[in-house]
């Protein structure tokens, strides 16, 4: 009985509904239909649009081995289409080259109109590609996740005239990898204590590139002399010639002379050692993270960097660096796109792809306890705090590099000794601040 009582006020109320329906009016009826079909389509109607990123070879890999979400895709590939999928108002083609981080001045000021719609870089070259009108600042309506969740200094180090040139995705310095079977946590706070041990058949204690101003550059920073410094829009000024800047630059040149110091540019010949038994420690980032723990095994272990002693004092040692960035070509036909690829490359989703695939330490606060138990990401964490960030300056940038590489080829090839250290120091200092540009 229950049963037809309810099916019986179904059927009532199906009636009124389609009496109601046909009391609307049927031209009526077919005008509003058409109009929200109309209203539809503007919803879902596309763009076409293309667009050229150009991204370092290692986000242009495949790694379905590591994590078989990728579905056989390039990292990059990968990250691109999704972002193509949670954007129906564009239907995206895009183009992809590589192009490192590193290099990407070199290659985008070649000729800004030809390159990419998007890029990665390096953030001690954001005046550079500034100056050569090679980036758009970022809009500040997309900024507000961006800011929410990155340290402040990330986004000081690409701000030029109170504009955001980039997005950032990882930090950009270095720290130690070490071989935990012949050093403890104790004894690699110390590069004197690491230096004094006797590794028995390993032959080198310590490698580090001595003529590089991306290392050394830590050792005056860790002194406290003013190795840069932006004084008038016509003047700057160096101390690195001061007695701090002497203590610093006697520390790196005992290094060269230290048989126990491997002293070569390249970590890959560091790790080659390493996997032989004969280098229990080098300085990289994090992007030496996986061949580090191949070469060291079992044993593979990191931390921040050792305390040096300078003028007699220890001190903590300082790495150089900055944040890798996402970076728009303000030459893009495609703006609207184009910054928003770049906010979701750096986003949090992308960030922990990246960390997933290739082990790249993010920036966004949010993943910190997806990522603490990571080793090398655990000490870049630890050393961000003794970082010395380079200056947005025009003149640091044309001069810190190749006065800092100077001092440290004429150290290895024993043109500069301790007789002749602060002569060649005060040239230094006056090469750092040479042919003064606009900051």
């Amino acid at each position: 009985m229950k049963k037809r009582t309810k099916l019986v006020a179904l059927l009532m109320a199906m009636v009124l509904v389609m009496g109601s329906m046909t009391a609307c009016g049927g031209d009526d009826s077919k005008s509003d239909n058409n109009n929200t079909s109309s209203d539809d389509n503007k919803k879902t109607e596309t763009q076409d649009v293309t667009l050229t990123v150009w991204a370092p070879q290692e986000d242009q890999k495949d790694y379905s081995d590591v994590d078989s979400k990728f579905g056989g895709k390039k990292l990059l590939e990968y990250m691109c289409d999704q972002f193509n999928e949670e954007h129906p108002e564009w239907n995206i083609t895009f183009k992809y080259a590589v192009c490192g981080e590193d290099v990407a001045k070199d290659e985008v000021t070649k000729d800004v109109a030809a390159a990419a719609d998007v890029y990665m870089y390096a953030g001690d070259q954001v005046k550079t590609l500034v100056d050569a009108g090679a980036l758009l600042p970022i809009a500040d309506q997309q900024l507000t996740d961006v800011k929410e969740n990155n340290a402040e200094n990330a986004l000081t180090a690409v701000t030029v005239d109170n504009k955001v040139y980039g997005v950032p995705y990882t930090p950009n310095t270095w720290f130690l990898y070490y071989d935990k079977s012949k050093y403890s946590e104790e004894e690699v706070k110390s590069l004197d204590t690491m230096l004094a041990k006797d590794l028995g058949k390993c032959k080198y204690n310590f490698a580090m590139d001595l003529d590089n101003g991306w290392y050394i550059g830590g050792f005056f920073a860790a002194s406290g002399t003013n190795v840069f410094e932006r004084v008038s829009d016509s003047e700057c000024k160096s101390s690195i010639n001061d007695e701090s800047g002497l203590g610093a630059a006697k520390a790196i040149l005992a290094l060269t002379q230290n048989k126990k110091v491997l002293c070569d540019n390249d970590a890959q010949v560091a790790m080659s050692n390493a996997k032989k038994g004969n280098c229990a420690a080098f300085c990289s980032g994090t992007w030496s993270a996986a061949d580090a723990k191949k070469a060291y095994g079992d044993n593979y272990a990191a931390a921040k960097l050792p305390s040096v002693t300078i003028n007699g004092k220890e001190v903590q040692l300082n790495s150089v660096g900055s944040y890798k960035y996402v970076g728009v070509n303000p030459n893009t036909e495609n703006a609207q796109a184009a910054q928003a690829l770049a906010i979701y490359l750096a986003s949090e989703q992308c960030q922990l792809d990246r960390f997933t695939a290739r082990g790249v330490s993010p920036t966004w606060a949010g993943l910190s306890d997806q990522v603490k138990d990571d080793v090398a990401t655990a000490a870049q964490a630890e050393q961000l705090q003794y970082m010395y960030i380079t200056p947005l300056d025009g003149t640091f940038n044309n001069n810190y590099w190749t006065t800092l590489e100077s001092l440290g080829k004429g150290m290895l090839n024993k043109e500069i000794t301790d007789k002749n250290l602060q002569k060649q120091l005060d040239q230094a200092a006056k090469n750092m601040v040479t042919d003064i540009t606009k900051k």
